[in-house]
């Protein structure tokens, strides 16, 4: 059964870093493109970045382009976000998935 199960969110003040992580069990992890999306309450998915199944190459949307950065460690079968200078903006429940599934998600606050 294929499972991704993220960690690492808060609550966390405007300038502030989280790293979020998210383990996959069920499949072969180091086969699969990866992807962390986000989604406020009331609106749509957003995509926020994805990573090659080598980790070779990476993309990032406008909003997160030079605060975030994706990387994974086959190895452990984790897929990593490290987020830096948070604004509000970045408050969402964020989830990691691939073509076949998508996590629980785990809940990011950027407030204070």
């Amino acid at each position: 059964q294929l499972q991704l199960v993220e960690s690492g969110g808060g609550l966390v003040q405007p300038g502030g870093s989280l790293r979020l992580s998210c383990v996959a069990s069920g499949f072969i992890f180091s086969n699969y493109y990866m992807t962390w999306v986000r989604q406020v309450p009331g609106k749509g998915l957003e995509w926020v970045s994805s990573i090659t199944s080598d980790g070779s190459k990476t993309q990032y949307s406008d909003s997160v382009k030079g605060r975030f950065t994706i990387s994974r460690d086959n190895a452990k079968n984790t897929l990593y976000l490290q987020m830096n200078s948070l604004k509000s903006e970045d408050t969402a429940v964020y989830y990691c998935a691939n073509t076949e599934t998508r996590g629980q998600g785990t809940q990011v606050i950027v407030s204070g």
